[in-house]
């Protein structure tokens, strides 16, 4: 088996070493050391565990959602039973929170990856939209302690622990 990582998956790894980097800088400039900020709510950085479809396939993710203000991005890979990152995902947009009820707004997407059981095969996909011409995805969330649910409309889910 070919372990090369294509094209996309080097351009998803690229964007979550900028966003990780930028994210390190903010919090090296705007906290001590020796203790993290307190935190409320989904803002901050979460690492991808799960993604858990539907139709009953599990799926080891690698990866970050961060939630600003205002604002989210996520970058994960879905990996194979060996390990290796078959799909690649980079979204962001704006977000609105109430309650339970997390609604998206998809602004930037890049995507693509290989068949793997419950996911079609994706054609390496770029899209930007204006803030209102974006997707909007309303999300159930479950926010339990240090762990993070997303219920998406399709009934996937994607679990999610604070970094």
């Amino acid at each position: 088996m070919n372990r090369r990582l294509p094209a996309l998956a080097w351009a998803l790894v690229a964007l979550l070493l900028f966003v990780g980097d930028g994210a390190a800088q903010q919090r090296t400039a705007a906290t001590p050391a020796v203790e993290a900020p307190e935190r409320s709510g989904i803002e901050g950085a979460w690492t991808a565990q799960r993604y858990l479809l539907a139709g009953g396939a599990d799926h080891e993710v690698r990866g970050r959602i961060f939630f600003a203000e205002q604002d989210w991005q996520v970058l994960f890979f879905v990996m194979d039973e060996e390990g290796v990152a078959r799909r690649g995902s980079a979204e962001g947009g704006g977000y609105a929170l109430e309650g339970d009820r997390l609604l998206f707004t998809h602004e930037f997407n890049l995507s693509g990856g290989h068949a793997m059981e419950g996911l079609p095969a994706a054609d390496f996909s770029m899209t930007v939209r204006d803030e209102e011409g974006a997707l909007l995805e309303p999300t159930t969330i479950e926010l339990d302690g240090d762990a993070l649910t997303l219920r998406f409309p399709s009934g996937n889910r994607m679990t999610f622990r604070r970094r």
